[in-house]
Parts: C-alpha cells; sequence; structure tokens
C-alpha cells in the first residue's frame, strides 16, 4: 500500500488486480515523507525512476507495544511493526493515527472480476507446479482459495475508500484515480506479474455450475457492488 501526505492520497492494494504494478507507478510521484510497503525482491527490482520501500516501519517488532506471548503464538500484526502489503483499510486508519487525514486524503484500491480473478489466483497459487491440482479442487478443498479483496477496501462491510477501479479498464481508471489529486503518469504502467497464466483459456472454461456458484456466493458484496457478473 502507499500513503502520500505530499499528494494527499492511499492506495490499497488488493490481490490478482495487478497492484503491484500500480504500486511500481505510484512511486514514482511519492515524496520523501511518503509511505511505501515493501515489495518482493524481484519487483523492487522493478521501480525504476521511483522511490523504494520508505518510512512504512514504525519499530522492530521487537520494540511492539504487545505483549511477546501474543506476538509469538498469535500473529503478527501491524501494531507490530507498521504498515505493509495488501493491508486492510481498518488497520491502515488505526495506524495513520489521524483521522483528519484518512477523511481527507483520496482513497482509491483497485479489483476485478471475481470469476477471473479467481482463476488468475489459481494460477499463481501453483505457479511452482508442473502438474497442479484440478480447478475444481482447488475450489472445494484449498484452505486458501479464496481472496479477502472486499476486506481490504471496506470497514466493517461499508465501502471505507472513495473510488473503487477495475482490473478490465485498469489505464483509465489508474488515469481517473491521478486526476483526483492532480497527477498524471509520465510514460506506460509498469507491468509485473503477467507470466504467471501458462493456460490462456478464457476463465469461463474453468467452471462447472458448481463452481460457478461457490465463488458467486463467495464474492457477493464485490459483485453487487461492481456489477459484475459470469
Amino acid at each position: 500500500m502507499i500513503v502520500s501526505h505530499q499528494h494527499k492520497f492511499i492506495f490499497l492494494k488488493t490481490k490478482k488486480t495487478a497492484g503491484t504494478s500500480i504500486e511500481l507507478a505510484l512511486s514514482r510521484l511519492c515524496g520523501p515523507d511518503d509511505v511505501i510497503t515493501p515489495l518482493t525482491k524481484i519487483d523492487e527490482a522493478q521501480r525504476s525512476g521511483g522511490r523504494g520501500a520508505q518510512n512504512w516501519r514504525l519499530h522492530g517488532w521487537w520494540q511492539s507495544p504487545r505483549p511477546f506471548w501474543k506476538r509469538r503464538f498469535w500473529k503478527f500484526t501491524a501494531e507490530d511493526y507498521g504498515f505493509y502489503n495488501h493491508m486492510p483499510a481498518g488497520e491502515a486508519k488505526a495506524l495513520l493515527n489521524d483521522d483528519k487525514a484518512w477523511r481527507s486524503y483520496f482513497k482509491f484500491a483497485f479489483d476485478r472480476n471475481p470469476w477471473d480473478r479467481q482463476v488468475s489466483f489459481y494460477h499463481h497459487r501453483y505457479r511452482r507446479e508442473s502438474t497442479p491440482p484440478p480447478f475444481a479442487d482447488f475450489i472445494h478443498s484449498d484452505r486458501r482459495a479464496r481472496i479477502n479483496n472486499y476486506e481490504i477496501y471496506s470497514i466493517d462491510g461499508a465501502l471505507a475508500v472513495d473510488f473503487v477501479g477495475r482490473f478490465e479498464t485498469l489505464d483509465a481508471d489508474f488515469k481517473h484515480a491521478l486526476e483526483q489529486v492532480g497527477l498524471s503518469l509520465n510514460g506506460e504502467m509498469p507491468r509485473a506479474k503477467t507470466t504467471f497464466r501458462r493456460d490462456e483459456r478464457p476463465y469461463r472454461d474453468y467452471y462447472d455450475p458448481t463452481t460457478r456458484d461457490i465463488v458467486g456466493d463467495w464474492y457477493r458484496r464485490e459483485i453487487d457492488l461492481l456489477g459484475y457478473t459470469f
């Protein structure tokens, strides 16, 4: 995610929606006091002409105000170290600790047709396996099959951002988001993580009626919000 105090915007990064490409582009526009969360080593190498990860760490995890046993036996949280990739809006708002900034900054995120997004996630999930399981098995049995994008740009179930762009109209919607804070991007948007999908069949070909309905039920809120159809 990115919090730009210089340009007064907050970008909440969702999953499988070109979020890394958007971050790479936004890092070109950020100032020295802006928050940029870390990417993988490979993705960081693509920040050509932009700033790298900065200002995201509040302190070392060993200095966390939470008791050590909670960190050891539960999980690390934003309170332990700071801003992080795919951070939900509620945590970002709390960590920003400035309600005026949260209310006044332009907040945006991107999402994608959930049926297509799920196929993209399937290929990413098994990118290192030469023989991945059938897509239906992934949907039915993989505990990590579900994506929490709606939870990233909502708080207590209510939309928490000013604009949700669409992956399907990425360039136009990204341009629109930048225009809201008086910015524009020089050059083309970087393209990251575009090689995981080895099977280029249309996403509908992956589904049977049961898996289609499962995904529809999982992501009913973003489907209703953005009007996506199978």
